[in-house]
């Protein structure tokens, strides 16, 4: 469950996909729980309604998001707004 890039670096990765009863307030059927986690003690749960192919790679999706934005938090680069003239 708590997998490490090449790098050395935790990455968020899908617990489970499961079917769940309908959360409250909401409409419809065919709905699913998923866990994400990160770091063995930190964890995004969340419902998607759909079929569970579909619920599945819309999860995945999201953990490749979130390891992108994850990896690419190395340190800020302050860039030049314009540029600058020599006087």
């Amino acid at each position: 469950m708590n997998e490490e890039s090449s790098e050395g670096r935790q990455s968020y990765e899908v617990v489970s996909v499961r079917r769940a009863e309908r959360p409250p307030g909401t409409e419809g059927s065919n709905w699913h729980r998923y866990v994400i986690a990160f770091g063995g003690s930190n964890s995004i749960q969340g419902c998607r309604q759909g079929k569970l192919n579909v619920v599945t790679a819309a999860v995945e999706e999201m953990v490749a998001q979130l390891n992108e934005r994850h990896g690419g938090k190395r340190g800020r680069v302050q860039l030049p707004l314009g540029k600058k003239s020599d006087e």
